[in-house]
């Protein structure tokens, strides 16, 4: 039976007539849908958000590095529709979650967007169906979590649905390498689950990585983030220890990194960003205490990590003394919403803590971003703010400048020249010269 199941889901895909369902049009679903629709298959994407299925079905993009234009034309193919009817699960061959993994208040893995998932495609579960998650995640999430729910379908895994795990490997604002560029990370449940999703992922992708099972893909992910948030804790440690040292950590990166081999270049920043690195590392602590042991590298990171956004208040605090002025009753310009630089996602970003914190202590805060006009909603934060224009007269009503996102488009010289104060978290206005000292590093 297994040999029928997988042999039918091939033939589905090999002759194109496949639907892929893709459950979360997000900054890892929506991708997705373009390289399967590239790849010549047909993709049916859903979301909870309604105004988002509305945008997309006019061929209006909310992502910037997808253009409108990509989005139109799938739809006027009807290569592309997008729903928040999750009956027509019913009708894919495939189904792909790409739902969030954040943590909650105590720092733990928050599954509440794969279960409630898991529980939605088991109304609908048909024999011959794929499933995979793409979320990222701690190890035996498939098959802890998702399989049981699917389970209760009353259909049985390897028999008549397949079930896989493939971490999404995303990272917006790269223009080196897109979706179809990054090699595929495929682990199944058994087998056939594994070569169905392989094979599923060809269409799409350029090189796609077996491996044994899902417990390793998914702590494939796991290791490739923690190896980053370690080594940017690590600088991060180095640039404060340097800074009270009087030493520029950026000058010894520099220097350090003109070894052709051993050493590859971390920088420091006011925090950590984005959906994966200042959380997945969590995801793999609290795992590894269900086995009785610790991660310590990976806590102790977390924790220098969690506090970067303190210490360049701090730097805040110590520029504004220089001109005799308390952070309480000062107005203070962020530059940079976003969580990394020419993007317009600000998941998890630094700058929203360092907004929140000046606010709690008693300072008047503006923002500018050119890639978010207005904040949203978020699952712990609300700002309520709009981006104001970085226009001469407004950096000069402030007291201070905090460069927080160090966007391309931004004009450094004219940023420095027309503000009182700046507080440069990102090393951006370093190449700018100043006659007096009003450039802090943070």
């Amino acid at each position: 039976m297994k040999n029928d199941l997988l042999a039918g889901f091939q033939q589905r895909l090999a002759a194109r007539k496949a639907v892929i369902g893709i459950i979360g049009l997000g900054y890892v679903g929506l991708p997705l849908v373009k390289a399967f629709c590239d790849g010549g298959l047909k993709a049916v994407g859903f979301d909870v958000d309604a105004r988002k299925v509305r945008q997309l079905m006019a061929g209006r993009s909310y992502i910037r590095h997808i253009p409108a234009g990509v989005i139109a034309d799938l739809v006027k193919r009807r290569a592309f529709t997008a729903t928040t009817d999750p009956a027509r699960m019913r009708g894919c061959d495939a189904l792909i979650i790409c739902v969030p993994t954040p943590l909650t208040a105590n720092r733990e893995p928050d599954m509440q967007f794969v279960a409630g998932t898991a529980d939605e495609i088991a109304k609908f579960l048909r024999p011959g169906q794929l499933v995979v998650l793409e979320s990222t995640t701690y190890p035996g999430t498939t098959r802890e979590v998702v399989l049981p729910r699917l389970v209760r379908s009353g259909l049985k895994p390897g028999r008549d649905f397949l079930l896989a795990y493939s971490p999404e490997r995303e990272d917006p604002g790269r223009k080196d390498f897109q979706t179809t560029d990054i090699p595929k990370v495929v682990g199944g449940l058994d087998e056939a689950s594994g070569r169905a999703a392989c094979d599923l992922y060809r269409i799409a992708i350029k090189t796609v990585v077996p491996v044994q099972n899902c417990e390793v893909a998914e702590a494939s992910k796991i290791l490739e983030n923690c190896y980053r948030c370690i080594n940017i804790a690590m600088i991060n440690e180095m640039k404060m220890i340097f800074d009270r040292m009087g030493i520029d950590v950026w000058q010894v990166i520099a220097a350090a990194k003109t070894k052709p081999f051993g050493f590859h270049p971390f920088y420091p920043g006011p925090g950590l960003g984005g959906h994966c690195i200042p959380i997945d590392p969590f995801y793999l602590s609290w795992k590894a205490r269900q086995y009785d042991t610790t991660a310590r590298f990976i806590e102790l990171a977390g924790e220098l990590n969690v506090a970067m956004p303190y210490y360049v208040i701090g730097k805040v605090a110590e520029a504004l003394n220089t001109k005799r002025l308390a952070i309480r009753g000062s107005r203070i310009l962020v530059l940079g919403l976003a969580y990394k630089k020419d993007v317009d996602d600000l998941r998890e970003s630094p700058s929203i803590i360092l907004i929140e914190q000046l606010r709690n202590r008693g300072a008047v805060v503006d923002y500018n971003d050119p890639f978010i006009p207005a904040t949203h909603r978020q699952r712990q934060h609300d700002l309520g703010m709009k981006s104001v224009p970085l226009t001469a007269a407004n950096l000069r009503r402030y007291d201070l400048v905090l460069i927080s996102t160090d966007h391309s488009v931004y004009d450094y010289p004219f940023i420095v020249r027309h503000a009182r104060l700046i507080v440069d978290s990102r090393n951006a206005a370093a190449k700018v010269k100043t006659g007096r000292r009003k450039i802090f590093l943070a």
